[in-house]
């Protein structure tokens, strides 16, 4: 780790975070702290996927859409009107929408393939927005200044890497220059998350074969065909059962190449001094 003791992270001049767990548990609430105390650069993992990565299909996703409309349509086709997404840190409803969800096209579905299409579309985006990280720790101290770092990784940071893998390219990467931070849940939290991600469902990538066999059961359970499926139920149950699949994934990710700190923890902080405190006891308690 860039940080084995608290030592090194005391005696550090630029302190360098990524912070992973599921949406929800306070990464976006800590990097925006930090942020806000002014001596942080905030990276979102999300924000520069969805602009940088998969800008052009969620704008393309909203004038297909607008092309059915055949006032729009006219004001489209004249170059009269501009379309694109307003994705902020805290809004990413735009790229939620565009990775969309599976089922009946009357209640908002997408065909399944196109949806496994759009999943590998994020797959790519995730990947390349997590290398583009150690680029940004250059840039946020060249360009503005900052020497202290968090990136804000997406949720699915832990279906993109293999954390028992010591040799696994994308966490080699990332651990040589942050500390990787998972802030870890508990049982209370989940019916929680649930609620809210069937509220305001966030951007989420699941393995392949992962998301094919929550398809093949939810039909098979059901008795239903793929245009018959209620998108919202689906993705709800989907969500419910990744949080169990992705549990020992994160733990393995902070077992092998970072520390853990509580959800409950992390909601105490209230600014970068009590954030020194919390990751100098994680890093206590791994020594």
């Amino acid at each position: 780790m860039i940080y084995s003791s608290t030592r090194d992270w005391s005696a550090a001049s630029g302190k360098h975070v990524l912070l992973f767990g599921m949406s929800g548990l306070g990464k976006t609430h800590l990097s925006n702290m930090l942020r806000d105390a002014g001596d942080w650069f905030h990276y979102s993992v999300d924000y520069r996927i969805g602009t940088r990565y998969m800008g052009e299909y969620i704008s393309d996703n909203f004038k297909r859409e607008a092309m059915k409309n055949p006032f729009l349509r006219e004001l489209l086709l004249t170059d009269s009107v501009y379309i694109a997404s307003n994705i902020t840190f805290d809004n990413l409803a735009p790229l939620s929408t565009y990775l969309g969800k599976p089922g009946d096209p009357d209640k908002g579905g997408l065909p399944f393939a196109d949806y496994m299409e759009r999943q590998m579309q994020h797959r790519e985006a995730e990947i390349s927005a997590l290398k583009d990280t150690v680029r940004f720790i250059d840039r946020a101290r060249d360009i503005y200044g900052y020497d202290d770092f968090v990136c804000d990784s997406g949720g699915s940071i832990c279906e993109v890497v293999d954390p028992d893998d010591p040799e696994d390219e994308l966490l080699t990467l990332l651990s040589e220059t942050l500390l990787m931070v998972w802030i870890e849940g508990s049982g209370a939290h989940t019916e929680d998350l649930v609620t809210r991600f069937s509220r305001a469902p966030k951007p989420m990538y699941y393995q392949p074969a992962f998301l094919e066999a929550c398809w093949a059961e939810y039909l098979d359970t059901h008795a239903l065909t793929e245009d018959k499926v209620d998108p919202d139920d689906f993705i709800r149950t989907t969500y419910a059962r990744a949080l169990a699949h992705r549990q020992p994934r994160y733990e393995a990710m902070a077992r092998n190449w970072g520390v853990r700190v509580s959800a409950d923890d992390v909601a105490r902080v209230t600014g970068p001094d009590d954030f020194d405190t919390l990751i100098s006891r994680a890093l206590e308690t791994r020594g």
